[in-house]
């Protein structure tokens, strides 16, 4: 079954949804963006969640000192930016969690080029000029259709499109963000209707 991810929580009201809607991984996001916290708002939001949701931390062309200093809050690390394969190898080696990197999908070529990537995961997003991520842009699927290593599945997924997209590409695991806001807060029942969505797919 798909796993689901909603990212980018930014205050305890979210969190709250999160606690009763149980996605297996939520995210907090380090990066410039509109649902950038802190690290010590994560550590709060962190200390509301229920342990049994795994926590993501989102990050743009971090220094991985900044990143260590977060083990205690994060259970994953999600590189969003233009990190190398000496940054990931570092990474992995210094932080000691598993790290999911991000891949914007332009053409098949892209999905290739990620199966040698040194990471536990592959994040496929859709390629935007507005951003690293987060932008509600969706990408063709079958382009990532039978990716032989597990990957998240993010860009442009919402309750209409997330149980299409997760039979057209079989992902380990479904990423939100925009897709369950309402005016750039996460919506309840946006959350809700996703996660059932997701659960659904057989």
């Amino acid at each position: 079954m798909t796993k689901i991810k909603i990212c980018g929580l930014t205050i305890p009201e979210e969190v709250g949804y999160a606690n009763e809607l149980m996605p297996d991984y939520v995210g907090f996001v380090f990066a410039p963006s509109k649902r950038r916290i802190t690290p010590g708002q994560a550590v709060l939001l962190r200390l509301a969640l229920s342990p049994a949701i795994q926590t993501t931390g989102v990050f743009v062309n971090e220094e991985i000192p900044a990143i260590k200093k977060l083990r205690g809050v994060l259970d994953l690390v999600q590189i969003h930016g233009d990190e190398d394969v000496a940054y990931l190898k570092a990474l992995k080696k210094e932080v000691g969690l598993p790290v999911i990197r991000a891949v914007r999908v332009r053409s098949e070529q892209d999905v290739k080029n990620a199966l040698q990537l040194p990471a536990d995961y592959i994040l496929f997003d859709s390629c935007s000029p507005a951003g690293y991520g987060g932008t509600g842009e969706t990408f063709c699927w079958s382009l990532v259709k039978g990716f032989p290593r597990p990957f998240f599945l993010a860009g442009g997924l919402n309750a209409a499109n997330i149980a299409d997209a997760a039979r057209a590409a079989a992902p380990f695991c479904a990423d939100v963000s925009s897709g369950a806001e309402t005016n750039g807060k996460k919506d309840r029942q946006k959350m809700e209707e996703i996660i059932h969505a997701v659960r659904s797919v057989r």
